[in-house]
């Protein structure tokens, strides 16, 4: 409306100041009256002079308004009352921008504020600087954390805790590290998470600090706890039996607190006792057996890394395995992406978790028709060697995927529990990782993941 009612004055204007030219350019042709002429020019260079006032002036007005819009000047006011009618409807509009930018000021200046205060009581520590290092803003949680008063630069983090510094230095957008650092009240473990947003001109990063400690303490408690369940469970299981058995032995050779004759003990009496003796020395063997396999579960080897051949490693396999695969008609692939992939590390140990991995698959699906595990290696998605164990079993329950790798954990009646345990352990040592993903009824693929 604006746009049409300036164009509709520009042009009537323009108009008439054309005909007002044709028209003198008409009377000095005919040699008309001087006075006349000069009349006519007059009233043209009267409207032309109006028309450029009235230009420069829209312009400027509007200029003045872009101008305040930028330096955040919302008290700007134009007139309303303007005589000429698009004046007063330019008036109009941009005064009504105005209070909309105004009033989008205030709404965001509320939510800044809201959000100030909710990082204000965050337990969880919080600071903001940018790729300098010039901090913007941090909350009460990371000066109580930090133990520190006044924070302008993340460069002050290094009278606190020179690792700290460093790790902070070193973190990537999205990555996370745990640091311990010593404070007034002892040492803390700060989870440090960091995330960027913005511009390339402009990138800000939000560091989150945590401590962690209480809840890694928590954890260990309850660790410890949950082992010493599971070590009395299986002792008294062993142990209850050997009592019992041992007190009925004891009746056949005691009676009255004295000892019974030789005279009168039986052959029956002593084929019983052999018995006896016999079932307490194989609980007794379980028992060890249980005990070797806890200290398994603490002594791992610290790992031996050569530079070895993946192809090498799953020859030790296939021959291991070749009789097994005769026997119970599982079948056992072997498959290589990247031919001559080199793995650095403790071939023994790699082995033994490949061992135990494959130990399990073919329990689970032994039995079962057309049982396959296949076993193969490449690069993975960082270009970090990998080495995966499917199988085509009945998979892991979902309840029971977080729990697979925690000691003593078995759905199997005679199993410990121990072998992913173990497993997990020799690959943390090796600075990798295994997992698993299961899909109930269909596959369960391990994954060994290298960081050579």
């Amino acid at each position: 409306m604006i746009s049409k009612n300036l164009y509709i004055n520009i042009l009537l204007r323009i108009i008439v100041i054309v005909l007002l030219a044709a028209l003198a350019g008409y009377l000095v042709a005919s040699e008309k009256s001087v006075r006349i002429i000069f009349l006519v020019v007059t009233i043209a260079v009267i409207l032309i002079v109006n028309l450029i006032h009235f230009l420069n002036n829209t312009n400027r007005k509007i200029r003045y308004f872009f101008d305040s819009v930028k330096n955040d000047d919302s008290g700007l006011y134009f007139p309303e009352n303007e005589k000429n009618n698009t004046v007063r409807e330019i008036h109009k509009s941009m005064n009504r921008v105005n209070d909309q930018i105004r009033n989008l000021k205030i709404e965001i200046g509320k939510q800044e504020q809201y959000f100030r205060i909710l990082i204000e009581h965050l337990a969880i520590g919080i600071i903001t600087y940018n790729k300098k290092g010039h901090i913007l803003h941090y909350n009460t949680s990371a000066k109580n954390l930090l133990g520190v008063d006044v924070l302008t630069h993340i460069q002050q983090l290094e009278r606190i805790d020179k690792k700290l510094y460093r790790e902070l230095v070193r973190m990537k957008p999205a990555e996370r590290r745990l640091v311990p650092i010593n404070t007034e009240n002892g040492e803390i473990q700060l989870s440090l998470k960091s995330a960027s947003f913005g511009t390339d001109n402009r990138e800000l990063i939000i560091l989150s600090v945590q401590d962690i400690k209480n809840e890694l303490d928590e954890k260990e408690v309850e660790s410890w706890m949950k082992l010493i369940r599971i070590l009395m469970h299986e002792i008294m299981n062993s142990i209850t039996p050997i009592t019992s058995l041992s007190e009925s032995l004891s009746g056949i050779f005691v009676s009255g607190g004295e000892p019974v004759p030789p005279e009168r003990i039986t052959s029956k009496e002593i084929s019983t006792t052999l018995q006896g003796l016999s079932v307490i020395k194989e609980q007794g063997k379980g028992l060890m057996s249980f005990v070797e396999s806890y200290r398994q579960l603490t002594r791992i080897p610290k790992p031996d890394k050569r530079l070895f051949r993946v192809s090498d490693l799953f020859n030790r396999l296939k021959v291991l395995y070749a009789t097994q695969e005769a026997d119970d008609g599982i079948e056992l692939s072997y498959i290589i992406r990247e031919p001559g992939l080199e793995i650095f590390a403790d071939q023994s140990l790699i082995s033994q978790v490949l061992i135990n991995i494959i130990k399990n698959a073919r329990e689970a699906i032994t039995g079962m028709a057309g049982g396959k595990i296949r076993v193969s290696a490449g690069y993975g998605n960082d270009n970090h060697p990998e080495i995966y164990i499917s199988d085509n079993g009945p998979g892991i329950p979902p309840e029971n995927i977080d729990q697979i790798f925690v000691p003593f954990f078995t759905t199997r009646e005679n199993g410990y529990g121990i072998g992913l345990s173990v497993s997990r352990q020799i690959m943390s040592a090796h600075g990798g990782a295994l997992n698993v993903v299961s899909v109930p009824g269909k596959e369960t693929t391990f994954r060994l993941s290298f960081k050579n």
